[in-house]
Parts: structure tokens; C-alpha cells; sequence
């Protein structure tokens, strides 16, 4: 290896924190720009808040990786497409030209598909990378289709000139043209029935799996943020939303709870995490889906950095969880209702008329109860401790979130249609009862207590079989 060669690493790290400290300036400071006649480029809420995270997370995988891949073989080209992704993703992000826009889409997912192929020596690599370029393909295509369609009929190649005039645009033409934009954001974010490439891509070095779960698969619900007045314009296509976003998200938290592999359960759950983030947009929620993007991107690449440490090839003993007494539950239930509260109360959701904002916060009461019942069982403070500093921790931590939310808010205040609060229907209520039910399936376990439930959801989580690697001794070769 030349000097000029071995330092490339070092290079691309330093050009990617640099671009990350551009990107935090823009956010903080930058105004929105054109460049193109608007036609070519356009930075708005929505560059810049991406923009600074993908960088940061990118910034992070960077510096991980120099130590994590020292050795490995072709680590330039590693370092080459890690590097060429974050800069495909900045494009991606700024595209108004609608060309420019889906020839972004495809590369992200050519150069992603090759990255999770990195090992060239493992044939499971090899076909994990082209399950998945398959899978990327395919969601292009159908990216291409929808931006052909709206732009033909709208008679302009513009993001902005699209959206301007979805109104005037013949229903079939929404209909369809949504319709095809939320199967690429399915494909992209790994939504049931697409799951299968990103429970296959586990041969990925950590670090490309950090970066695609944290970064790459949220690009779904980016589309449907950047096009929210098309698919927000009917609908129907908002229930088709927020049915294909609630069935990932349940299913994917199933598959989380009845794996063994620490990084299939990290893929199972960013599968639940994805359904939920398109279930917000769904709702009319484009900023809560935003801010629920950046805080699970943070948190899952730490988890996929960190996982090497959780690895022990030990068989732990059977332990019955701890019970929780009636101190403990007047607990939970205050820091769920209050929860909600806190929730409502700072991002300005109505207690009095019944709408979507509704049920995200009854689904925020959920999420509060479930991470409550989670905390007590596990902890091995004494019962009162635990009801005290249970919702002393976590109602803070709620607010945190509620801030997160209006600030991606502010940000994306120039973004169309970003908040379309709709009226309740039956429909609403009956995904909520099914949340609900799911909720109550796991704190029973009957997940564990049926065998046909047990052995179906092992059975539909399974990756393709010709990507797994079973063998230590080829494993450790490479």
C-alpha cells in the first residue's frame, strides 16, 4: 500500500467532519438557497436538518471504522463508497430536479448494496449485496415511475413545480403517483413485506450496518416528507400509510422479541422503528417522523457500534423476571399518563377535539408504559426507588423528545404540507385497540407461551438462506 494511499482514511474521516461542521453552520444560520434557477438544487428545513445529521452519523462511523476495519482487505474502496454514500445522500437531500432526484435514489442504493458486500471472500456477502441491489432496484423503478408520472402530468421536472400543482393534478394521477412513491419508501425503510434485505444484510461490516440503520433506511420516510402534499393530498392514501407503517411496526417488534442474534435483533426492531416513523407520516406528522428519525438513528448506531461488546458465547441461566408490586404499578401508570401529558402539552396536541394528534399521543402513552414496565423489571433498586425514579427519569426524558419534535418543527416550517392534522374515524380507533392488544400480548408472553406463534414468527423473520454464515472458522478468515 502507498503513503498516499494509507492515509486516505485519515483524509476522508477529517472531509467528513469538516462537511458535518458546514452542515451544522447551515442549520443553524444558513438561509435557504437555489442554485440552477431552482431547478437543479434546493436547500430548505429539510436539507439542512439531514444534511447535519448524516454527516454526524457518518462523521462517527468514519472514526469508528479506522480502528474497527484496520487491516481488513480493500479498505480504501471501503472508505471510497462510505465517503461517496454520505456525499450521494447531501445530494439527495438538496435535489429539486427530478432527474437529479431518482439518479440520486439509485446510487444510494447501488453504492449501499455494495458496501453490504464488502467482503468479497464470503459468498453469503456476495449474496446479501445482490438481494439487496435487487431490492434497491426495484424501489427505484418504482421512484422513477411515480416522478415520471406526476411530472408528465404537471408539465414541469421541479420538485417545487410538482407540489405546486398536485391540486389541479386528475385524482388517478395522485392517487397512482402516491401510491408508487410509498412502495419506494417501503423498499427503502425495509417495510413488511421488503423487510427480507435488511434481516439479510447482517454480513455487512458493523460499521456500514450502523450507517445504513441509522442513515440509509430512514431515506423512505425523507421521501414521503419531501412529497408529503402528494401523498397527504387523499385520503385514502394517508390510511394506506399509516396501515403499512402499524403492521411493520408490530411485526417487527415481534421478530425483535424472539431473536437470539444481538444483530438481527437490532435489524428486527429498526424494521418496528421504520413502520412506526412512516405510521407519523401517515397521521400527518412529518415532523414527528423526523424527529423520531434522528433519535432512533443516534440511538441504533450506537447499539451497532457497541454490539461487538454484548457478543459472549455463553448460555445464561433461566431467571423469572422480578414482580412488580402495586407501588411500582401506580408508578407506571403516573409516568404514562403523564407522559401523554407532558407530550400534548409541549408540542400543542388537543385533550379536547378528538384527531391524529390523538392517537400519536395515545401511542406515546404506550411507548411511555412499555419502557416503564421495561425499567422496573430490570432494575435492582429497592421497590420504592424504583416507583420514584421512574418517572423521574423518564418524564424529563419525554420533555426532551417533545423539544426535539418542536424544533424539527421550526426547521421545517418552510417544508409544504409538513403538519396535516386529520379528524378521527373508526379506522383510528381500531389500530389503536390492535396496539394495544399487541402491548398486552407482550407484557403476557404469549409470544413464548403458543409454539405456532414462536415457530411463525421465527419462521417470517428468517433472512435469505443463501446469506447466512455459519461457519467461525471462514468468519474469522476474513
Amino acid at each position: 500500500m502507498t503513503r498516499s494511499a494509507s492515509r486516505l482514511p485519515l483524509v476522508l474521516t477529517r472531509l467528513t467532519w469538516g462537511l458535518f461542521v458546514l452542515s451544522l453552520g447551515a442549520m443553524i444560520w444558513g438561509p435557504d438557497l437555489d442554485w440552477g434557477g431552482d431547478t437543479l438544487l434546493r436547500v430548505d428545513g429539510l436539507t439542512r436538518l439531514m444534511a447535519g445529521v448524516t454527516t454526524f452519523v457518518s462523521g462517527i462511523v468514519h472514526s469508528f471504522s479506522r480502528r474497527y476495519m484496520a487491516g481488513a482487505k480493500r479498505l480504501n474502496a471501503f472508505y471510497g463508497r462510505l465517503f461517496g454514500l454520505t456525499l450521494i445522500v447531501l445530494v439527495l437531500t438538496a435535489a429539486n430536479h427530478l432527474a437529479l432526484f431518482a439518479g440520486a435514489w439509485t446510487a444510494m442504493g447501488w453504492v449501499l448494496a455494495d458496501l453490504i458486500g464488502h467482503v468479497r471472500g464470503w459468498p453469503q456477502a456476495r449474496a446479501a449485496s445482490r438481494y439487496a441491489r435487487r431490492n434497491f432496484l426495484g424501489g427505484s423503478a418504482l421512484l422513477a415511475g411515480a416522478l415520471g408520472l406526476l411530472g408528465g402530468a404537471a408539465g414541469t421536472w421541479t420538485i417545487d413545480g410538482v407540489l405546486a400543482a398536485v391540486g389541479a393534478l386528475p385524482t388517478l394521477v395522485v392517487a397512482g403517483g402516491a401510491g408508487l412513491l410509498l412502495l419506494a419508501a417501503m423498499v427503502q425503510s425495509a417495510l413488511v413485506p421488503f423487510h427480507r434485505w435488511l434481516l439479510s444484510s447482517m454480513t455487512a461490516p458493523t460499521p456500514v450496518s450502523a450507517f445504513m440503520h441509522a442513515g440509509l433506511v430512514n431515506a423512505g420516510g425523507v421521501l414521503l416528507a419531501r412529497f408529503a402534499p402528494v401523498v397527504f393530498e387523499l385520503s385514502a392514501v394517508m390510511w394506506g400509510i399509516v396501515l403499512v407503517g402499524g403492521l411493520s411496526a408490530l411485526l417487527g417488534q415481534a421478530w425483535m422479541l424472539v431473536q437470539t442474534d444481538v444483530k438481527r435483533q437490532l435489524g428486527a426492531s429498526t424494521v418496528a422503528q421504520m413502520g412506526f416513523m412512516v405510521l407519523q407520516c401517515g397521521l400527518g406528522f412529518v415532523p414527528a417522523a423526523i424527529a423520531h428519525l434522528i433519535l432512533h438513528g443516534f440511538y441504533k448506531a450506537y447499539l451497532f457500534l457497541a454490539s461487538g461488546s454484548a457478543v459472549q458465547p455463553t448460555t445464561p441461566a433461566r431467571a423469572e423476571a422480578p414482580s412488580t408490586g402495586w407501588l411500582e404499578g401506580g408508578a407506571t401508570i403516573v409516568a404514562a399518563v403523564g407522559g401523554g401529558v407532558v407530550f400534548a402539552t409541549l408540542t400543542g396536541k388537543s385533550w379536547t377535539t378528538l384527531t391524529s394528534g390523538t392517537v400519536l399521543t395515545l401511542f406515546v402513552v404506550l411507548a411511555v408504559l412499555h419502557a416503564t414496565r421495561t425499567l422496573v423489571r430490570r432494575t435492582a433498586l429497592s421497590r420504592t426507588l424504583r416507583a420514584g425514579l421512574v418517572p423521574g427519569i423518564l418524564l424529563p426524558t419525554l420533555a426532551l423528545y417533545a423539544g426535539v419534535y418542536k424544533g424539527v418543527g421550526a426547521l421545517l416550517a418552510d417544508v409544504p404540507a409538513a403538519v396535516v392534522s386529520t379528524p378521527l374515524t373508526p379506522l383510528h380507533g381500531g389500530l389503536v385497540a390492535v396496539f394495544v392488544l399487541a402491548y398486552v400480548a407482550v407484557e403476557r408472553g404469549w409470544h413464548r407461551a403458543s409454539t405456532r406463534l414462536y415457530v411463525t414468527l421465527q419462521n417470517t423473520a428468517q433472512p435469505v438462506s443463501t446469506t447466512l454464515l455459519t461457519n467461525r472458522d471462514q468468519y474469522n478468515a476474513h
